[in-house]
């Protein structure tokens, strides 16, 4: 048994073994390395295990390889003779994060357009640096590139989480001029063989966009579920109940993007909801039944408060993230920010997003299925990694305890996903998903910042390392 101070080992320079559990790491890989798998004891934690249960203190867990083979009160768990030991004693185990809407692309608003560059080098290490451990693309502007990405990370040749691939967002004419990736259908074009030629290729969910009919959108579902495949949407001509009466599986931004409570809105038309929603009352009857249709048809909400955070007394770069962006869009992004804050329209922008806080809660309340992520898009200050863990802090805002924050954005995506028997919960026999946070998150939602190691599979990762090495690209790699 090796017992070692975490600091100390953080500081060390370990000649990180080149085997990992299963597979062989680069040494682009092995750069960020503080824990090669091993048999590991992390001792005397703080630990919210995912499943929303209540906070356990003073634990040990032991981990085997890629597994974590035991959870028990300090000292109750065997140490076996070669295992190293991290002394956690004033620190926080928590899963890793599962976030279900994310992209390998920053975006920002260039001349009334949209600036979308893929970030293939800094997003997929940043997002385990931020402690996400899983994550799903929901929509690729370059799905080639989020594809390949996902190989290379699985083959130990770059650090990054799991990623479930989206497909293209599925969008016909109406979006292009604003985003010019975007549209991806085309007259007659066939769906069922556009959509089999990035299921072949190895997508593995579907995401469709603001400009389809209802009869687009059966023909998706029927697609994708005959492959076992599911679609989410962020949507705009199809309203949410006809979407879910389709048997769409989840619905993005959870209602900011519905268009269900626009007076007249004509059959399979883009109109701008904002403003039904802005006049929606929270205990508004249509509000309520269509929370209940949603709940009994299984729709699952996809939450991202980070995308549409307000200036006003916020932060410049959601999380914190000021270091990881170019110099020149961070001097972008501090004048936008000053131009916005203390406006009529922040104001405005304030009053949206905390009705959003109330309509979750009650969706939650209700018994509605909820998942997370950050959408790294909009007006650019939202980025990989920092605004993951500035998600966890918002939930609190909103009103979730720490542990349905945390069981907000593990589980409930691992269950989504389907791979709850292996992840999304720290517990004996899963994976070694997990990260260990400097401080008591239990105490101070705050501490979500100080992730010290991530580990993916047992491998744990020095996420400041991480972090370190990105400083200043994003928005170029």
């Amino acid at each position: 048994m090796h017992r070692i101070n975490l600091n100390l080992l953080l500081t060390l320079s370990i000649a990180v073994c080149q085997i990992s559990y299963g597979q062989t790491l680069s040494k682009q890989v092995t750069d960020y390395v503080a824990i090669p798998d091993t048999t590991l004891v992390l001792k005397n934690v703080t630990l919210i295990d995912g499943s929303g249960g209540e906070i356990k203190y003073n634990q040990d867990i032991l981990i085997l390889n890629d597994r974590i083979a035991a959870i028990g009160e300090s000292d109750e768990v065997e140490v076996l003779e070669n295992a190293l030991v991290v002394d956690g004693t004033g620190k926080t185990v928590i899963p890793g994060l599962i976030m279900m809407h994310e992209h390998l692309f920053h975006a920002k608003p260039f001349f009334g357009s949209y600036k979308i560059v893929q970030m293939a080098h800094t997003f997929p290490q940043m997002y385990l640096a931020g402690g996400v451990t899983t994550m799903r693309t929901a929509g690729g502007i370059e799905a080639n590139s989020d594809l390949n990405i996902k190989n290379l990370i699985e083959t130990g040749r770059r650090v990054g989480p799991y990623i479930d691939v989206s497909t293209p967002h599925i969008e016909r004419e109406g979006f292009e001029e604003y985003i010019p990736q975007l549209q991806s259908l085309y007259g007659e074009e066939s769906l069922e063989n556009w959509l089999n030629y990035w299921f072949d290729k190895g997508a593995t969910s579907v995401k469709v966009y603001n400009n389809l009919t209802k009869a687009d959108l059966g023909e998706v579902i029927r697609v994708a579920h005959a492959r076992g495949i599911k679609v989410t949407g962020h949507l705009c001509s199809i309203t949410y109940r006809e979407a879910a009466e389709l048997g769409i599986d989840n619905l993005e931004h959870t209602f900011e993007a519905s268009t269900d409570f626009v007076k007249d809105k004509p059959e399979n038309e883009c109109v701008y909801g904002g403003q039904s929603l802005f006049e929606l009352e929270d205990d508004d009857p249509e509000l309520l039944s269509l929370m209940e249709f949603l709940i009994e048809k299984n729709v699952t909400l996809t939450y991202t408060p980070v995308v549409v955070e307000p200036y006003t007394d916020r932060e410049v770069i959601s999380g914190g993230g000021d270091a990881a962006l170019a110099p020149y869009l961070l001097a972008q992004m501090k004048q936008a920010h000053a131009s916005a804050v203390n406006t009529v329209g922040d104001s405005i922008s304030l009053v949206s997003f905390k009705q959003e806080m109330r309509r979750v809660m009650k969706f939650h309340a209700l018994g509605g299925k909820i998942t997370v992520g950050t959408d790294p898009t909009y007006v650019g200050k939202t980025i990989a990694g920092y605004s993951n863990q500035r998600m966890i802090e918002i939930l609190i805002e909103a009103g979730f305890t720490i542990e349905e924050a945390i069981k907000l954005s593990s589980l409930n995506g691992a269950e989504y996903l389907e791979i709850d028997d292996e992840r999304g919960t720290v517990e004996a026999g899963k994976k070694a998903d997990l990260v260990l946070i400097d401080g008591d998150l239990s105490k101070d939602v705050s501490a979500i910042r100080k992730m010290e190691i991530v580990f993916k599979n047992g491998v744990g990762f020095d996420s400041a390392r991480i972090f370190k090495s990105v400083e200043g690209q994003v928005g170029a790699y």
